[in-house]
């Protein structure tokens, strides 16, 4: 697509505008589809169907559209118009006022049916921005209120579809064919931006590691991630449709993209980690503090047999004592059934069923070998809880004291100097003479798994790593918190 007006005299574009049950790709569906094919100055053919959305609609949306679900009970379903669709569809501009809900409901009914569709997408919102940034709103009864276009039935298919297409014959008359096939075009190549967004907004994201954050109107913290290409990272968040309602919900939410460099990779996941636990951003639901950290502790009970207790105390210092870090109870327990059934140890040993007289559940079908009763072997059953549990002992801490992980970046005269004790991130610092004075006393930190997992996996493996590590003297203690 190109500015010339020889283009635009040549494109179809299929002004497309549809109903559905609700606002989630995921589970919500398409209820009508209006669409009005418009090329050099007119309009060359028009398409509209109600659909059987397969699911009720509720009275909200029935009051909203005025689409009830006697309207759509003997409508065709979507694989039934799918194939007349997509040829209709072939070979034109998809047009759409807030295009990513549009596009985004209809490649996912075309996947839901195990088929892909793309088409070039542009989005009268963005174009309306481009072309009127003077003013601050573009939804559509704001259009059509500013430009003095024909009222429609708003939220029916083609009553949207006639709105948007007088907006963008106004825009024609108004601004030329020659300013408006050069935002066409602009829009069209550059990567596609939620419309809240200022247009500049990628250019202005640096090409290096560290985390970006999402902020919605008010400054309500969306989303927190991190990357080592912060603006590719970005784009790809709005390359095309989402996939999931909450894709959608933050793209239609967002506002405001803030970052935050870092000197490589390690920095970006802590720094990452670090702010979705302490600023608990509305969308990240991956690696929020545990509120009850489990770990499984083995100590001998009077009998001498090896007994496990679940810990929600888990001292950093004493990790070679403990078996796993679970978000919770629940999945401690989950995993205690599973070594349990797999090694034929005790339920009741295991603390997975109560104390009382007699044998285990277990041992009456025949899947433990008598500990509950005193009849096999202390030694024999020990031994063979040790070797159960192996794999889930946590790693201790393998330096005297702390270390601080230095990560440097070409074109950076700064690094990062990251400050680890007993898997925890205690500080970052940009200076080495600053590890001279620094002391962990007062420090406050937490221990989560998380930061255990990251920090075991770039410490251990840091062979295959750039990473360089200085070892500290032991200053003090950090005060530790437990999530």
């Amino acid at each position: 697509m190109t500015s010339k007006n020889s283009d635009l005299k040549l494109t179809t574009f299929a002004f497309l505008d549809i109903e559905t049950t609700g606002g989630s790709v995921s589970h919500d569906r398409i209820t009508e589809i209006g669409i009005r094919f418009w090329r050099a100055g007119e309009t060359v053919d028009e398409w509209q169907t109600l659909l059987n959305p397969g699911t009720r609609i509720s009275p909200f949306i029935e009051q909203l559209t005025g689409i009830s679900n006697a309207m759509v009970s003997d409508a065709p379903a979507f694989e039934d118009v799918a194939n007349t669709l997509e040829e209709k569809l072939r070979d034109t501009v998809f047009v759409a006022h807030n295009a990513r809900f549009d596009y985004g409901f209809i490649k996912s009914e075309f996947r839901r049916l195990g088929r892909l569709f793309s088409a070039p997408v542009l989005c009268t919102v963005k174009l309306s921005r481009r072309l009127y940034p003077e003013f601050r709103r573009h939804n559509m009864d704001a259009l059509i209120e500013r430009h003095g276009l024909e009222q429609v039935q708003r939220h029916r298919a083609m009553g949207d579809v006639s709105a948007m297409l007088a907006f963008f014959t106004h825009a024609l008359a108004q601004k030329g064919h020659e300013q408006t096939g050069e935002a066409i075009a602009a829009l069209m190549q550059r990567p596609s931006i939620p419309s809240h967004l200022p247009l500049d907004t990628l250019n202005n994201l640096p090409r290096a590691p560290g985390v970006y954050r999402f902020y919605g109107e008010s400054d309500v913290l969306l989303y927190v991630g991190k990357s080592t290409n912060i603006a590719q990272r970005v784009a790809s968040h709005f390359s095309g449709d989402h996939n999931t309602s909450r894709g959608l919900r933050i793209s239609e939410s967002l506002r405001r993209v803030e970052c935050t460099e870092t000197a490589g990779e390690l920095g970006a996941l802590l720094l990452e980690l670090q702010q979705i636990k302490t600023l608990s951003p509305l969308f990240n639901r991956r690696s929020r503090a545990a509120k009850n950290l489990v770990s499984i502790e083995l100590a001998l009970n009077d009998s001498g047999y090896l007994q496990a207790r679940l810990v929600r105390e888990v001292e950093p210092h004493r990790l070679g004592y403990y078996f796993g870090l679970f978000r919770s109870k629940r999945d401690a327990e989950r995993a205690l059934s599973g070594i349990a059934a797999k090694n034929e140890l005790c339920n009741r040993l295991l603390g997975l069923e109560p104390e009382h007289e007699g044998p285990c559940f277990q041992r009456a079908l025949g899947r433990c070998k008598g500990a509950c009763e005193g009849t096999e072997n202390v030694a024999r059953y020990n031994l063979r809880v040790q070797i159960a549990f192996h794999e889930l002992r946590l790693r201790t801490w393998p330096w005297p004291g702390p270390v601080a992980i230095v990560e440097r970046r070409e074109g950076r005269n700064q690094p990062d100097i990251l400050v680890v004790y007993n898997w925890m991130h205690v500080a970052t610092l940009h200076d080495e003479n600053e590890l001279h004075e620094l002391s962990l006393r007062g420090q406050s930190v937490t221990f989560d798994l998380d930061s255990y997992k990251l920090l075991v996996k770039a410490l251990m493996g840091r062979t295959e790593t750039a990473h360089s590590i200085i070892e500290l003297p032991a200053v003090g203690e950090p005060d530790v918190l437990m999530p």
